[in-house]
């Protein structure tokens, strides 16, 4: 009876190996920007590979060869994506969004943080997150475009790199006009 048990996770054990090699062969060959997160749809591609995997695992209705046409389709179209993106700015501006400057200066941007909508304690979160202890040691707080934070203290040299990167930074205005 035990052996019988046993029996039933051979195929299971079998196709999660193929498909697993195969996964690994279509991201070294799709190249490392397939796993990144640089923006939405890179983390929802990731999921999907991750969902399609155990669907091949665990699904008697799913072959492996369908499998493997599915992270072949996925990768696929993230390769298009971010081919294109890289391309041409009008596609990139539609796919991608920008970060954005929520604090600069000891003073948090409202607008921004509401548009993002962003609380100021996940700023000090974030800040704390980066062994800083207060925030008049930061010169900016930035939400990537991955939805991580980048913290920028003052006396760090990254202040100027990172003009060209963000809109309004520095900011010209702190404040919504009343």
């Amino acid at each position: 009876m035990v052996f019988s048990i046993l029996a039933g996770f051979g195929p299971v054990i079998v196709v999660g190996i193929l498909a697993y090699i195969a996964l690994i062969f279509l991201l070294r060959v799709s190249g490392k920007r397939t796993l990144t997160k640089m923006n939405a749809f890179d983390l929802v591609i990731t999921f999907a590979l991750g969902s399609t995997l155990a669907t091949i695992l665990l699904s008697k209705d799913v072959t492996l060869i369908e499998g493997i046409v599915a992270f072949t389709v996925l990768i696929s179209l993230q390769y298009i994506l971010s081919f294109c993106s890289v391309r041409s700015q009008k596609f990139r501006s539609v796919i991608k969004s920008r970060p954005t400057l929520l604090f600069y200066h000891g003073q948090t941007i409202d607008l921004a943080m509401k548009e993002q909508r962003i609380s100021a304690d996940e700023i000090g979160a974030a800040v704390r997150a980066q062994g800083i202890a207060h925030l008049q040691e930061v010169e900016a707080v930035i939400l990537e475009t991955d939805g991580s934070f980048s913290v920028i203290s003052k006396t760090g040299k990254l202040a100027d790199s990172i003009n060209p990167n963000v809109p309004n930074y520095p900011p010209k205005q702190m404040f919504p006009p009343e």
